[in-house]
C-alpha cells in the first residue's frame, strides 16, 4: 500500500483494505504508469498488477487463478485487459475501453510481426513477435466473451468508453450484453485526466454499494449550472467534483413535453458533467417533492423537502460560496 502524499490528490478511505486487480493492455504491464496512478489516488487499497503472458490462454488462466487466490474486490482491465476483465465473471469490475475484438484489433491495426513492450517486466523480456496464429489465439478467445452475463452480472460490469478512442470502438457490442455503458472524454489510452474524473467516480460508487454506504444527498438544478449562454457557470464544475467526494449529486431539469429537450439537457450534461451525471439525472416538474439533503438551484421561494442553496443569492452568489459552505459542512 502506498503512503500518504500530501502533494497528489488522494482518496485514503476509498476501498481502504480492499484489493484491487488491475489487468494491463497489449504490450504491456504491471509496471506501467496507471498501475502508479491507481496505487496513489488509492493508497490504502492493494493493487496487484502481474505481468500477463502473450498468449492468451495463458493470461486468461493466469488471472483466474489470482482471482481464486486473491479474491480481488474490484477488477480493472484497460484495453485487452477489459476483454481479459469480462471473463472474469463474479467479481465487479470496471472495463475501459475493452478490446473485445481482440483479435479483430489486432489485424485492424497492423500488430503482426515484432513488437516492443511499451512497459519493463518483471522477467526482462522488452521484445516479442506477434504471428498469425498467435492474432488467431486471440480471435478465439474472444468467441467467449459474453457467455457468462446474467443479472447479476449486469449489475457487477461497467464499460467505460472514451469518445476519442481511435483504436477500439466496442460500446455497442458492449451495451448489448450490459447495461452500464458510459461514454467519457478522452483517448483509448488512459490518462490521469481520464482517470480521475471518469473511472474514480464509478470506483466510488461500487465501494459505496459494496459497504452499503449512504452519503447525504445533493440534487443540482441545471439551471444553476449554466450562463446565460448555455456554458458552465464559472467553478461548477471543479464545485461539482470535490461535492463528489462526499456527497451524492443528482442534476435535475424540468420534465416539459419536449423530446428534444431530454435530448438537449442530456447532451449539456454529458459534456459538461460527464460520467457523474450517468445514471443521476432526474427530470421533474415538483422538485419541492425530492427527497435529499439539499437542493442547489435558482428557486428564489422554495417549499422543497431538501435544504435550499440559492445560487445567486447574496449568501450564494458564486459556486465558489457554494464550495465554501459545503467544506465548512464537513460532510453533513
Amino acid at each position: 500500500m502506498e503512503q500518504i502524499n500530501q502533494y497528489i490528490k488522494q482518496f485514503p478511505e476509498l476501498f481502504k483494505g480492499k484489493k484491487v486487480l488491475y489487468v494491463h493492455g497489449f504490450g504491456s504491464s504491471g509496471q506501467s504508469g496507471t498501475v502508479t496512478r491507481i496505487r496513489e489516488v488509492l493508497p490504502h487499497a492493494e493493487v496487484i498488477a502481474p505481468d500477463l503472458p502473450i498468449h492468451p490462454k495463458d493470461a486468461i488462466d493466469l488471472l483466474r487463478r489470482l482471482c481464486q487466490t486473491e479474491t480481488p474486490d474490484l477488477i480493472i482491465g484497460t484495453s485487452m485487459g477489459g476483454m481479459y476483465a469480462e471473463m472474469l465473471d463474479g467479481f465487479d469490475r470496471i472495463l475501459v475501453n475493452p478490446a473485445m475484438r481482440m483479435g479483430d484489433t489486432m489485424k485492424e491495426h497492423g500488430m503482426i510481426g515484432a513488437q516492443h513492450f511499451s512497459n519493463p517486466r518483471q522477467d526482462g523480456v522488452q521484445d516479442f513477435i506477434v504471428t498469425k496464429a498467435l492474432v488467431k489465439e486471440y480471435k478465439d478467445l474472444t468467441e467467449q466473451c459474453f457467455s457468462a452475463v446474467t443479472d447479476e452480472e449486469q449489475e457487477r460490469v461497467w464499460g467505460l468508453f472514451g469518445d476519442e478512442d481511435t483504436t477500439v470502438n466496442t460500446y455497442d457490442l458492449f451495451r448489448g450484453h450490459y447495461p452500464k455503458a458510459i461514454r467519457f472524454h478522452g483517448e483509448h489510452r488512459m490518462n490521469d485526466n481520464s482517470f480521475m474524473h471518469s473511472v474514480v467516480p464509478v470506483i466510488r460508487w461500487i465501494d459505496d454499494r459494496q459497504e452499503g454506504r449512504e452519503r447525504p444527498i445533493i440534487y443540482i438544478g441545471i439551471d444553476a449550472l449554466k450562463d446565460k449562454w448555455q456554458k458552465p457557470n464559472s467553478s461548477s464544475q471543479k464545485t461539482i467534483r470535490t461535492l463528489l467526494e462526499t456527497y451524492q449529486l443528482y442534476f435535475v431539469a424540468d420534465a416539459p413535453d419536449n423530446a428534444s429537450y431530454y435530448t438537449d439537457i442530456n447532451q449539456w450534461l454529458y459534456e459538461y458533467v460527464n460520467v457523474p451525471a450517468w445514471g443521476h439525472t432526474v427530470f421533474t416538474n415538483q422538485r419541492q417533492l425530492l427527497y435529499g439533503d439539499y437542493f442547489i438551484g435558482t428557486d428564489q421561494h422554495w417549499d422543497g423537502m431538501a435544504t435550499q442553496i440559492c445560487f445567486g443569492s447574496d449568501t450564494f452568489k458564486t459556486w465558489d460560496d457554494i464550495a465554501s459552505c459545503f467544506l465548512r459542512l464537513g460532510g453533513q
